[in-house]
């Protein structure tokens, strides 16, 4: 009997006395499903060592797939939970682009259409209105891009497509009548005066140059000869009604439009003041802000098919 205890006990010792990977060996053995599964001496886990969670844009989780050997010697019989993570890494898009990334590059290509599109029509308009004031060979007071069109489609013919010179202007010439006459020999054919008030108002006509001061009261010019202002809103336009020939009246201390009634424009001698009124020449209703006005400024443009122009 003590014999057998002490088989059974020394039995017990030695079982006791293992070490802890026997019992797992026995543990593996009693339970098979606990084991990773391997084939060639790899586990399956290795298969998938390179699948790495990253942080994706905007806080999204994305997924970086790569296998260090193919597909195909893997047995996908069963499932596994590492093959669930390699479907989720397709979840968030190709290449790792999210949807949300897909929405952001539309937003922000949208803008930049956008943005561009306002670009190209600034460029456009700017272009244009280079283009049209490109006729004009100095600065002027007066004519902006809106005028400078207006004037062009009312001009004679015989001066469309030509340079447009400043024969004169009161802040670069001096106010004097007599240098105004004096500059506008300088052109032959038709010119013309842009001149303006205090309280803004454009206004002026077309003349024939040079200009020959006469000793007396007495009018000039061809039935080509117009006047025009701004006062109305947008320029407005007068041409000869064929009332009578009074187009234009030159004396040294007095330059004026028109008669029958009253001068369309009157300068005086000195450009510093002057008179405007209905007329029957061209009839036209008073082209500045009041009958008698201060004068703003002169200018005298003359035409010319030079490339250059010398003053």
């Amino acid at each position: 009997m003590s014999t057998f205890k002490d088989k059974v006990s020394e039995r017990l010792s030695r079982m006791f006395a293992d070490p802890p990977s026997s019992a797992s060996s026995v543990v593996d053995d009693e339970i098979p499903q606990a084991r990773s599964y391997s084939k060639g001496g790899k586990s399956l886990s290795s298969y998938f060592s390179y699948i790495i969670p990253s942080a994706g844009v905007a806080g999204s989780r994305s997924y970086k797939c790569e296998l260090s050997v193919p597909l195909s010697n893997v047995n996908f019989d069963s499932k596994d939970e590492t093959l669930d993570t390699y479907e989720d890494c397709h979840s968030s898009g190709e290449n790792g682009v999210t949807e949300n990334d897909r929405e952001n590059d539309d937003d922000h290509a949208s803008i930049g259409s956008t943005s561009g599109s306002e670009v190209f029509e600034e460029a456009t308009l700017q272009s244009s209105s280079e283009k049209q004031l490109a006729y004009l060979m100095d600065d002027s007071v007066f004519i902006s891009s809106d005028l400078h069109e207006f004037l062009l489609s009312s001009l004679p013919n015989i001066v469309k497509g030509c340079q447009w010179a400043l024969l004169y202007s009161t802040a670069k010439h001096g106010i004097s009548l007599r240098t105004l006459i004096r500059k506008s020999a300088e052109v032959s054919g038709p010119c013309l005066l842009i001149a303006g008030d205090m309280q803004g108002a454009v206004f002026g006509g077309l003349l024939e140059a040079p200009l020959k001061p006469t000793a007396k009261r007495k009018y000039q010019g061809t039935n080509q000869a117009f006047v025009f202002t701004t006062i109305y809103g947008e320029p407005r336009l007068f041409r000869p009604t064929g009332a009578n020939r009074y187009y234009f009246m030159c004396l040294n201390d007095l330059l004026a439009f028109g008669g029958g009634g009253n001068f369309a424009i009157c300068l005086d001698g000195d450009l510093l003041s002057g008179t405007s009124g209905p007329c029957e020449t061209f009839g036209n209703l008073c082209l500045a802000h009041k009958p008698d006005f201060e004068l703003k400024n002169v200018e005298l443009w003359g035409f010319t098919h030079a490339s250059r122009y010398l003053s």
